[in-house]
């Protein structure tokens, strides 16, 4: 115990000898100081006033003198303690310079400045820019008034205030109005240039106009009530794409951010358009293959490429009058409006009320988008009807068909009503999801002695590839190697001189052809859809 109190007793005092210590050599150097007179590198700011009495000063006699512009203890304010009057305990404001604050300088009466000058003497209205200073050292008002300026001819009043920091002098910034253009820089209302793309921005008389995006021939720009495809790629994947009709007041949401309708409006069809998150996104019109795969469904539809070959197989031209069996959700029956044109005409029966409402809604829902992307209308040439085309007859009883699409479960149920009605030569393309109905097909043919001949059964099978640049773990292009007799040229002219290489050698980063590619099928593939017959009508 005792060597503890003797240890802690050593370190309190020797503490207390280094407190002694460090206050007796500050109070010597506090001594020595104002008689060394060394330069002291304080920020001094210059006091201003706007009172009749601002421009006259007392000294530390008492006495009058004349403001004087040249930095002097008189006039200067340490920076240190201006924070004292600027950020210590003002004088409440009263209600008569609360209303007037609020109303413009110009609007108030003479009587009321009379009456605020009498109730607030000391500290006067700044300047609209709100850049004020104290006035003097024992005071905390902050006001701004006119100076004079020094020149080698003589004095110039100047008509702007200024501001002193040290020896420097500082003007306030003007005001710049809203729109203002000063060195072809637009500025805001607080003097900051607005930040604007050229390609999207104007100087017209001083204003910010917005320039007409320039169209091509045909070309229209995006408007309410389109339907647009969203779509976001990273590394050249897609990893975000859906279909959206543009409306007032909605946003599009993804897991990337979100994207008013509203920003989209006015905009070229394949601009890039950032979410709230920074994503670009991809905003375009789809095509009618990209619309089929995106639609709202009821049943299974024909997928765009079984439509394409069995349009291959009837041979389908503009002005052809098709029928069809088993509108589905409309995916074929807007293929095949496309191509017989305006001079054709497509009948599409089917069966169920809920697909038929369904194949309506998706083809005037494609006919409406049609009108605004384009300017012109979508070619009306499809009638739909809810019937069974089984029992049809008085539907078709008089028309004639260069060609008939059949999407069912049984179709040879109703090849005899409709095979009569089959130009001589024609063909019927059947739409089969499974080899057992394809089988079901052709029994029912032999059983029924048609005048229909099969001759193809097929399958489309789609495969998509990957093809890239091989590129490096750090970021750079692969090369290829060069051939033998390529190398030997190389050496000889890596052994040439300096000299001989500067005119001779023509670096490339990656020129033409010295980049190798990579390509492998693509790891998501389209599975099976559908077989295809085709059946064409013979005479006997």
């Amino acid at each position: 115990m005792s060597v503890g109190f003797q240890l802690g007793g050593s370190l309190f005092t020797q503490r207390l000898v280094r407190i002694c210590v460090t206050c007796i050599g500050q109070q010597g150097y506090r001594q020595l100081l104002p008689k060394s007179r060394l330069p002291t590198c304080a920020l001094y700011t210059r006091s201003f006033g706007t009172d009749p009495k601002g421009e006259k000063g007392e000294n530390e006699n008492g006495s009058k003198t004349t403001d004087n512009l040249d930095p002097s203890p008189q006039t200067l304010t340490p920076m240190h303690t201006q924070g004292r009057g600027l950020f210590g305990k003002r004088r409440p404001l009263s209600p008569l310079e609360r209303i007037s604050r609020l109303l413009p300088q110009d609007s108030l009466a003479p009587e009321l400045l009379a009456l605020r000058e009498e109730e607030n003497p000391e500290v006067e209205q700044g300047e609209p820019d709100g850049v004020g200073v104290q006035k003097d050292h024992n005071t905390s008002a902050a006001s701004v008034t006119e100076t004079k300026t020094h020149s080698s001819q003589g004095e110039v009043e100047s008509a702007e205030p200024q501001v002193h920091i040290g020896h420097d002098t500082v003007r306030p910034r003007e005001e710049k109005e809203e729109g203002t253009v000063i060195d072809n820089t637009v500025l805001e209302p607080n003097g900051c240039p607005i930040l604007s793309e050229v390609t999207n921005y104007s100087l017209e008389e001083g204003y910010v106009t917005p320039m007409t995006p320039t169209l091509l021939p045909g070309e229209h720009l995006l408007t309410f009530g389109e339907l647009l495809l969203a779509e976001y790629r990273k590394k050249g994947r897609v990893e975000f794409r859906k279909m959206f009709q543009l409306q007032d007041g909605q946003r599009l949401q993804s897991s990337w951010g979100t994207i008013g309708h509203s920003d989209i409006v006015g905009r070229h069809a394949g601009d890039f358009i950032r979410t709230i998150h920074g994503t670009p996104i991809l905003i375009r019109r789809p095509n009618l293959e990209e619309y089929v795969l995106y639609m709202k469904r009821g049943p299974a539809i024909a997928y765009p490429k079984d439509a394409s070959m069995m349009l291959m197989m009837m041979d389908v031209t503009e002005g052809d009058c098709v029928l069809e069996s088993g509108s589905g959700s409309g995916a074929m029956s807007l293929f095949l409006s496309r191509a017989v044109g305006s001079k054709g005409s497509v009948m599409s029966v089917e069966i169920r009320e809920d697909h038929h409402r369904r194949a309506v809604l998706n083809y005037n829902r494609w006919c409406s988008s049609w009108i605004l992307r384009r300017g012109e209308e979508w070619p009306d040439n499809v009638q739909f009807h809810n019937s069974d085309l089984q029992g049809a007859s008085l539907l078709l009883a008089g028309r004639g068909f260069h060609s008939i699409a059949l999407d069912m479960i049984n179709p040879q149920l109703v090849l005899p009503t409709v095979t009569p009605h089959l130009h001589p030569g024609a063909v019927c393309a059947v739409y089969l999801a499974n080899i057992t109905q394809v089988i079901d097909l052709l029994e029912g043919l032999r059983c029924s002695a048609l005048p229909l001949l099969c001759e193809r059964i097929i399958e489309v099978q789609l495969r998509d590839w990957l093809l890239a640049p091989a590129i490096q773990k750090d970021g750079r292009f692969c090369r290829r190697k060069a051939p033998p007799s390529a190398r030997n040229q190389e050496e000889g002219e890596n052994n040439k001189s300096d000299e001989e290489k500067e005119y001779t050698s023509s670096p490339e980063p990656a020129p033409y052809g010295s980049v190798p590619y990579i390509a492998r099928p693509h790891p998501e593939q389209a599975s099976h859809t559908a077989f295809l017959v085709k059946l064409r009508k013979s005479q006997e």
